[in-house]
């Protein structure tokens, strides 16, 4: 249930589809577009690809306290960086270096602080488990991330905001169907009504926090697949463990938790990674512009 509701909340991005429509008048886009064949091959890698990884995720943060799996969590930057290296040719400055090292140890540090450690007692056999599949989620995420800007950039070749709902609207039908199988074939279906009525808070809160969660994290989808499409999966990835260190500020917001030394310094280092990444692109849209530019005078004087 945990992996469902990470891509069942779709269906809120349908009216989209109404909103922004692509523009179908243009040679180029209709002669470089792939086959529906391709597109339902490339929905399904996802989809899958999109399912398992939700589901290593889940069983992370079930065999392991939360402050280890956020430890691990982190390290998806690195996995980015590898695989930006080898399949987007991401070019590695020393602004892009410090931004993913520092937003790296400011996530670590929370976790560290994270006193949730000694709040539950595993068998070493789940928290293998558990440490195997964190990993593995976090290096198949990097992955994902790093194969959709290829995708975007090398097959598909539109660039319209239609093309991204379509690359998080399918595949997530595809997971949420692979998880309601998996549902079945693992008989937890028949103890859902069971987990319902014995939610604290009631049946009312148990399915409004599943609705909502499904919704935040289509929200979250679709936010990154455009920074993904706009920037780069790198750029895509500091921003999703940007939020990390931010969660200690909206506790203490909401829930009036106690906001100390160790909290702050992760905010702030987070922040300091971030500035350095935006003035990274600043200057590389500085300098695109200036060659621009310059192209453009000496077509004129030739």
């Amino acid at each position: 249930m945990a992996t469902f509701v990470q891509s069942a909340g779709f269906p809120i991005l349908l009216p989209l589809f109404f909103l922004f429509k692509s523009s179908k008048n243009t040679a180029f886009q209709s002669r470089e577009k792939p086959s529906r064949s391709s597109l339902f091959l490339i929905y399904l890698f996802f989809g899958l690809m999109l399912a398992g990884d939700n589901l290593m995720y889940s069983y992370g943060l079930l065999y392991l306290p939360v402050s280890t799996y956020s430890l691990i969590c982190a390290s998806q930057l690195a996995f980015n960086c590898l695989f930006s290296l080898l399949l987007n040719a991401q070019k590695f400055t020393a602004l892009i270096l410090n931004s993913v090292v520092i937003v790296t140890i400011s996530a670590a540090l929370l976790a560290v602080h994270s006193e949730s450690d000694t709040s539950t007692k595993l068998s070493a056999d789940k928290y293998a488990i558990g440490f195997v599949c964190t990993v593995a989620a976090s290096a198949t995420y990097a992955l994902y991330l790093s194969l959709l800007e290829v995708t975007f950039k090398r097959v598909i070749k539109s660039e319209t905001f239609d093309t991204i709902l379509k690359m998080q609207v399918f595949p997530s039908f595809i997971a949420s169907c692979a998880c309601v199988v998996g549902l079945y074939a693992s008989g937890e279906i028949r103890i859902l009504t069971a987990e319902m009525n014995g939610f604290n808070k009631g049946e009312i809160s148990y399915l409004m926090t599943l609705i909502w969660t499904a919704v935040l994290w289509q929200i979250c989808c679709i936010g990154l697949l455009g920074l993904i499409f706009e920037v780069s999966s790198l750029f895509s990835n500091v921003i999703s463990t940007l939020g990390l260190p931010a969660l200690p500020l909206l506790a203490v917001i909401f829930f009036h938790d106690k906001m100390d030394g160790e909290k702050i310094i992760a905010l702030l280092l987070a922040v300091w990674g971030f500035l350095s990444y935006v003035y990274q692109n600043y200057l590389d849209d500085s300098k695109a512009k200036s060659s621009k530019s310059e192209e453009n005078e000496a077509t004129i004087t030739h």
